[in-house]
């Protein structure tokens, strides 16, 4: 908004004012933010769908454990603290935007090695149903890894920040020479500015969406509400 200010004023101080047509110049930026807002809404709604996967296979995995007969109280606690722990450990490693999963792979890797210990206890139906809801749970976790980890394009980010940028500099004497030197100079202000705040309004809008974890945007997800022991 500042830049939009500075140029505008420039513009009129040095009394430049052309005609440039802008339909071309508004593809050029509009199409990029529009294809970068879309792409990271569908993000987004596949987090969701992912999210939803990964509590229904923690809570399965937890029905089977806590159902089976053979398995003693302190066992069911082990489990369920081991399950709780990858809720908990998940949620803080996407809320982070954490790269690395080798806690997370740690904390997962004790399933197994609870079916291993109690081999006596565990029946091969339960340890059959375990390990299928635990490969849905893998395959949840990774798929939010990747959706946390690779964005949307970064060069088409950084190329719909430059021309918003850059834009002011066509678009102010573009107005002054549709509006008219003779006119009130506000009214081109006021054009020019708002013009800008819809462009950087839309990209601000577009960040916020492409960090869906972190609790900052309003549209970002409430991992509370996917937690084992919500």
């Amino acid at each position: 908004m500042i830049v939009s200010i500075v140029i505008t004023f420039l513009a009129f101080k040095f009394n430049l004012n052309f005609y440039v047509d802008l339909t071309m110049l508004s593809i050029a930026i509009i199409f990029p933010l529009v294809f970068t807002i879309r792409g990271s809404f569908r993000r987004r709604e596949k987090a969701l769908q992912h999210l939803s996967k990964f509590r229904s296979a923690l809570k399965t995995v937890h029905y089977f454990v806590m159902s089976n007969k053979e398995l003693s109280e302190e066992s069911k606690k082990e489990m369920t603290d081991i399950l709780v722990n990858i809720s908990e450990q998940t949620m803080d490693q996407l809320k982070n935007n954490d790269d690395s999963t080798k806690d997370l792979d740690e904390i997962i890797d004790k399933v197994l090695t609870f079916i291993v210990a109690n081999d006596e206890t565990v029946s091969k139906n339960l340890k059959d149903r375990t390990f299928r809801y635990m490969k849905d749970l893998h395959e949840a976790i990774e798929n939010l890894h990747a959706i946390n980890t690779h964005r949307t394009p970064i060069s088409l980010k950084a190329y719909c920040l430059v021309f918003i940028y850059i834009f002011p500099l066509i678009y102010a004497p573009t107005i002054i020479f549709d509006v008219g030197l003779e006119n009130n100079q506000g009214i081109t202000y006021f054009i020019v500015l708002l013009t800008e705040f819809i462009l950087i309004s839309l990209y601000n809008i577009q960040d916020q969406l492409e960090y869906p974890f972190d609790d900052i945007g309003l549209d970002d997800i409430n991992l509370e509400a996917f937690k084992l022991n919500r």
